[in-house]
This record gives structure tokens, sequence and C-alpha cells, in this order.
């Protein structure tokens, strides 16, 4: 039997609900809806063995069980992937989209360049600048009135843009932490000072 009649034998099959293709690098999948945890550690180049030796504390068959959502993901868990396969950006997902408290209190942030991240809060902080006095007429009395809630709503969207901005600066510096493009220990001796 020709080689490629052997390889299109076995080119498909089901394990554990995921079709895994065969190629002769060995196992990829090809199923087509990955949670972003396990598109995470195919992203990274890993399999499910090498991420697990790489994490440490979870073992390859609770790392399958989590990428198929066979088990729940716990906060430590989303920590250690987001540090081995250097997408800082997990924990904001799991934060916005897994956790309740979470979901009501954290700003989904997605990955921005350092320059869209700093003219939209240079922009966010220049509108602000135009209200603060619009502020401290309306806070003075120490409430809030009907008249003055519009007012005050948009300059409460402008201070959530602000804080959006901020996530997104954080991340950004997280990831380039991650990829060894800012020293870390260097950064935070700064930080400290």
């Amino acid at each position: 039997m020709s080689a490629w009649i052997v390889e299109f034998m076995f080119m498909f099959f089901a394990l554990s609900a995921d079709l895994v293709y065969i190629s002769p690098m060995g196992k990829r999948s090809i199923k087509e809806n990955k949670n972003i945890y396990f598109e995470t550690r195919e992203e990274a180049g890993l399999t499910r063995a090498q991420a697990s030796e790489l994490i440490g504390t979870i073992s390859e068959s609770r790392l399958e069980k989590m990428e198929t959502g066979k088990t729940a993901i716990y906060p430590e868990d989303v920590v250690d992937m987001a540090a081995a396969y250097k997408k800082p950006e997990l924990c904001n997902y799991y934060c916005t989209h897994e956790c309740r408290i979470g979901q009501d209190s954290v700003p989904e942030v997605k990955s921005s360049t350092l320059s869209e991240i700093v003219l939209g809060m240079l922009s966010a902080l220049n509108s602000l600048d135009k209200q603060k006095d619009r502020l401290i007429d309306i806070t003075a009395d120490g409430e809030i009135s009907d008249d003055e809630l519009p007012d005050f709503a948009h300059i409460q969207q402008q201070l959530e843009q602000i804080d959006l901005t901020v996530e997104s600066l954080k991340l950004w510096v997280a990831n380039t932490i991650a990829e060894g493009r800012i020293d870390k220990d260097k950064l935070e001796s700064y930080l400290r000072k």
C-alpha cells in the first residue's frame, strides 16, 4: 500500500471529541471551536505535554479537560498558563468572560500598539480636562441632581475611557516584558523610587 494511502487512512481520528490530524510532524488539532486556552497553547507551538511540563502545576489530562470545557478553570490556572504561554491577556480574558465579579467590574482590554494607547489616553484626558469645572460644579454640594445627571454620566464615561487606556497600557507592558523587550526587574526598581 502506498504511503499516501496509509497517511490518508490515519489522517483523522477522534480523540476526546477533538479531531486531530496526524502529520509526519506529529498531532495537530483541527477542531474548529477551540477555546482561547487551547488556541493560545497552539499559538505558542506547544503540545499539551510540553505545556503541562512548562506550566508545572497542571497535568496534561487536566489541561485537556480545561481546553475542551470538561472541567472548571481556576484563576491560578490562568495565571500559570499566561506566564507559560507568554500571553498576559489570558488573565484579562478570564476576568471579563469567566469570572462573575470581573464581568461586572473589569474592562475588557484588547492588545493595542503603544501609540494607539497613548493617543487614546491623551484624547480622553483632554476631553476630561475640558469638563473638570463642570465636575466641580456638579459635586460641590455632595449630591447629583437630576439636571446634573446627564453631564455627570458623560464625565463618568470619560473616566472609564481613561481607566481602559490605563489597563491597555498595563497589558502592553506585561506583553512587552513577556517578549523580553523590557527588563521587569529594572522597571520595578524604577517604579519603587
